[in-house]
């Protein structure tokens, strides 16, 4: 059995060689986290987050088994908001249909929990993991506890008054799974390339940091422009209903705490979110250019340009799919379109922070 190998310093740092059973267990892991948002994200834009009123985390791992189960479960949901105010007269088979989405998510979180912790006593009985892995692997344990949590506290805030969850904490929780995923991702490039050394560029370095956090604020504006709905009042680009600034922002009276709190009763969040996304998403392809050109003519940056590369590609697929999820809001919130622009944001920010990995190095 392959195990770890001896602490053997490089140039880098202390390389420390892992198993390939551990890489390839930390990308099982990636990759379910991924899926998950991107099951996520399928949950919400088919309005099926509030289907199951319940946090049962042990007895609600089956689903209703008889005709009366389901009966009982559709009556809860009735009980809802979301059903008084939007879904009233819903088939059964219509329930079924959002209950599955909602089930799906769950069951999917659940399985991640037995995909980390079997495999994780298995590899530290076997001496597999080293002290720092493991101190890594805790804090990984408890972000994804920190989820599973607020995403309970995301669905109890749309089972009161609001048909919809609120759109704050719907990014808090979608915040967190993406701080999840970079934290397990950087994670997975210390053990797949341990003792990385960086570029000594401090420009690029700066550069590449400053993407990243621009990134991070875009991710969240997403969220709370995803949760208003914000794309459904200004479906056009570049304009905004053929007003650049609309005139909703430009009125001092409007800009007061009630229509922050109370952003569903007023127009003025959807537009100001809206406005601050497309915004940002300017400042970020401007950013990537120039980090892009910088990189390119950098000295010693040979091992970088793959990654530039495919950080310029996604960077335009990424704006199009924004564009084209934009323009297809009308009426409703394209399913397919939106959830490609969800799983491509998280993609892009896989690159990013690869880039940086490329730049930082293995820092021990």
């Amino acid at each position: 059995m392959e195990t770890l190998a001896s602490a053997r310093p490089t140039k880098g740092g202390n390389k420390k060689k892992y198993a390939t059973a551990v890489k390839v267990w930390l990308a099982v892991g990636l990759f379910m986290i991924f899926m998950q948002v991107v099951i996520g994200g399928v949950t919400r834009l088919t309005g099926s987050g509030l289907s199951i009123t319940k946090w049962e985390i042990v007895t609600g791992t089956l689903p209703p088994l008889s005709a009366g189960a389901w009966e009982e479960a559709f009556d809860l949901y009735k009980a809802t908001p979301q059903y008084q105010k939007i879904n009233e007269g819903m088939t059964m088979g219509a329930f079924k249909f959002i209950y599955f989405w909602e089930y799906f998510h769950r069951l999917w979180a659940r399985l991640m929990g037995f995909v980390f912790i079997i495999p994780l006593g298995f590899f530290w009985a076997r001496g597999m993991l080293d002290r720092a892995l493991l101190k890594r692997l805790g804090i990984v344990f408890l972000l994804a506890a920190l989820v599973a949590s607020f995403g309970w506290i995301m669905v109890a805030s749309g089972l009161v008054n609001r048909p919809w969850v609120n759109a704050y904490k719907l990014t808090v929780h979608l915040s967190l799974a993406l701080l999840l995923f970079s934290y397990l991702l950087w994670t997975t490039f210390r053990v797949a390339m341990p003792g990385k050394e960086g570029l000594h560029n401090a420009v690029l370095k700066r550069g590449a940091l400053a993407i990243a956090i621009t990134a991070a604020v875009q991710i969240v504006l997403g969220g709370i422009m995803s949760g208003m709905k914000a794309g459904l009042f200004f479906p056009t680009w570049p304009d905004m209903n053929g007003e650049w600034a609309p005139a909703v922002l430009l009125s001092a009276a409007n800009w007061n705490v009630e229509n922050f709190v109370e952003y569903d009763a007023h127009l003025f969040m959807p537009a100001l979110v809206q406005i601050l996304h497309r915004t940002v998403a300017y400042l970020l392809a401007a950013l990537v250019l120039w980090f892009f050109y910088k990189g390119l003519r950098a000295a010693g940056s040979n091992s970088l340009k793959p990654g530039l590369y495919v950080l310029v590609s996604m960077l335009i697929i990424q704006i199009l799919l924004g564009i084209f999820t934009l323009v297809n809001c009308v009426g409703t919130v394209p399913v397919g379109l939106g959830v490609l622009h969800q799983a491509g944001a998280i993609l892009f920010l896989s690159v990013i922070l690869y880039v940086n990995y490329q730049l930082i190095g293995d820092r021990n």
